[in-house]
Order: structure tokens, then sequence, then C-alpha cells
């Protein structure tokens, strides 16, 4: 069935003169274009016992919320980090482009094997304004990329998205495939200021992309894979961001007879993100690189995820938000950095929505193996 869009339930989505309100043409059009949508969704290829390894791997930071000056690049036993200015320092030139920052997270992933390149995108930012001019200024080519992430159904990390889609329209591989945890991925959210989630289905497909479900673990081009269904195994209690509905308004939304029917109820209910996915990466003789994206079923359940899914022990970086900010207190953050000490990584690299409290208590209990993300920042790891 559809939500009955002229609720009160789903008033802050679209208004009253919606064209699933009035009924009719505009109604039969919705339900069109998501039965075409549905025709063409594919599950994708499930991680099986041989983990793809990559004997090099560079991430790249395109969107975040901070842009960092003055900090030179660094290396350390074959982990490089390479740091960018905010744009052109051209002599006796005034600047005309400048690396942006906002609130949203994207990442370019490049990694080699055996003389094979692959080019991974996770995530699109909140805005295609700053994705697009970041992507030039760090000449990110669109065209390379042979697969993209979708971590969750946040507009900080898909916002950009539709504007990517179509400043690139043929410039992009045909039939590119992009992941998603599963239906709930589409489903529509709202936080306390209004509506913060409505992934655009056609967009994605229209641009002739490949939509790939992924609630079990999947091979991402060939080198890498998703963490699949996060579970919530650690002491960790992740703030609910947002509540979601489920139906469809006008094309948007998730497919009721694909959510479990508990969700299905025709009302905003508290949202639990078992849709969210960590992209991972196992670097030859260095062990697993988790990109977590956001974290909102908990850091340490993504890691320990991507540990359970390879069967890998040893993590040689996280990368991407760590969602510890207020009111998860001191406690939690302490809690949280004995359970890294535990896992023990390499590197954390922490960035987006992680929390200063996270990051200055981080740095002084686990020292150099902590390094805040920026625009532009590449992460090189070797084999």
């Amino acid at each position: 069935m559809l939500f009955g869009p002229c609720a009160a339930e789903a008033a802050a989505f679209l208004p009253a003169s919606s064209a699933l309100c009035a009924g009719g043409a505009g109604f039969v059009t919705a339900m069109m274009a998501t039965l075409a949508a549905e025709a063409r969704t594919a599950p994708a290829r499930t991680l099986g016992k041989a983990i793809p390894e990559v004997d090099w791997l560079a991430v790249r930071i395109v969107t975040d919320n901070v842009v960092i000056q003055f900090v030179p690049s660094e290396t350390r036993d074959g982990f490089a980090v390479e740091r960018r200015t905010a744009g052109n320092t051209a002599p006796d030139r005034p600047p005309r482009f400048a690396l942006q920052g906002e609130w949203g997270l994207a990442m370019h992933a490049e990694s080699k094997r055996d003389g094979e390149t692959r080019n991974v995108m996770v995530d699109f930012g909140y805005t295609p304004e700053v994705l697009l001019n970041n992507m030039e200024v760090l000449k990110v080519d669109p065209s390379l990329v042979d697969a993209m992430v979708l971590s969750h159904g946040h507009y900080d990390h898909f916002g950009g998205m539709v504007g990517f889609l179509k400043a690139n329209k043929g410039k992009l591989k045909s039939k590119l495939p992009f992941y998603v945890g599963g239906e709930d991925t589409f489903c529509i959210r709202r936080n306390p200021g209004g509506q913060f989630g409505a992934l655009d289905r056609k967009a994605i497909l229209d641009a002739d992309l490949t939509l790939m479900m992924a609630a079990e673990p999947a091979v991402v081009a060939d080198h890498a894979f998703t963490s699949g269904r996060i579970g919530q195994t650690s002491f960790e209690q992740p703030l609910r961001a947002t509540s979601e509905i489920v139906g469809i308004v006008d094309g948007f939304g998730c497919f009721p007879e694909k959510m479990p029917a508990a969700k299905n109820t025709g009302q905003y209910m508290p949202d639990d993100f078992e849709h969210e996915l960590a992209t991972v990466y196992c670097v030859k003789n260095k062990g697993l690189v988790v990109l977590t994206s956001c974290s909102h079923r908990g850091v340490i359940n993504a890691v320990r995820q991507a540990m359970e899914a390879s069967g890998i022990d040893k993590v040689h970086a996280v990368i991407g938000g760590f969602h510890i900010v207020p009111p998860l207190g001191d406690d939690y953050i302490k809690q949280t950095i004995e359970e890294f000490r535990r896992i023990d990584p390499d590197h954390l690299l922490v960035g987006h929505c992680t929390g200063d409290r996270f990051y200055d208590f981080a740095r002084a209990a686990l020292g150099d193996k902590v390094i805040h993300t920026a625009v532009g920042t590449r992460f090189v790891f070797n084999s």
C-alpha cells in the first residue's frame, strides 16, 4: 500500500496539493515509476571466502566539514598522509577556485592489484555545488569510476548525488553498479528540523546505473566489499538522529512490500539504520581499511562487522565519521577508546560527525595514530 500523504504524519514531506493527495494522473505516474525501478534492481554479488585483497590503496576525502591549511604532508612506514591546500596559489594572481567544506561526507578510493586499477566513490556530500567543485579541484575523474556506494539515507551523504549525476550524464560507465544496504535506504526520513532524506531512485536509474541491493556483505569492483548489515553487539547505544516512514510519495520512498511488517505502520518511527553500510578494503600484509562513513550503528560495531564478514582480525585503519557527539558524554567516549585499544588499529582517521571531544580524548590516549581528516586529504596505504 501507499501511506496517506495528506495525513499529518506525511505533512512534513509534501503539501496537501501533492499529486498523490489529489489522486489521478500523478498517482499513476508515481506507481509506474516505482514499479519500473523495482524491475531494474538487482541483488549484489555476495562476499565469499575469497576476500578481495589490494596491493595499494588511496582514500581521498572529497567532501568533509573542514578545510585545514598549513599542516604538512607526512609519511610513516608505508602510510602517507597527503594534504592539499584550499586552492590555487599562483603568484601575482588572486585565487579563482578553492576547496570547500560543508556538513557532509564524500570519499574517493583508488586501489591497485596486479596491474589493474579500480575507482570507487563512497557517498556524495550535502550539496552538488561543493561536491563538483572539490572533484574539479582534486582532479577526480568521474569517467574512471567503477562503482559507487551509498552508506545510508541521509542528505549529508547523498545530497550531492542528483546534481553529480546530471553534471556527468553520458560520462559515467554504462550500468555502473550503485550499492545500497537495502530497501530501507529509500525510506523518507525526517529530523527535528524537517525532512532529511528522500533518495531519488529514478535519478539513479535514469543515469544508467545498476541499483545493487547489498543487505549481505558484497564484493565492490573486485577490490573492495561492503559490510552488509551491521549488528549491534557492542556496548554502543547510537543516537537515533532521524525517524522514517514506509511508503511511496510521488515516486519517492521505500516499497512497503519489501519492508518488515513491524516498520510498515503508516507512521513515522525511530530510524534504526539497519540499511547502513561500511565499505572495506584489505591491503596485502597490512589488514583491513574500514570506511565507516557515519557509524549510526556504532563505530565499534561497524569495524567488528567488517572483521566478521572477512574473517580478518587485523585492522589497519578506520576512516570516516564515528557519530560520537552530545549527548554522548565522556564515559561513552572513554569506553569507545578502550574498545579501539582491544581492536588495535594502526590508524584512526576521524572526521565529519566524529565530534571534537572524541578526537581530543582519542589523541591524548592513542597519540599519533589518531589523525583528523579534512577536505582534500589523501591517505595512501602500501602493502
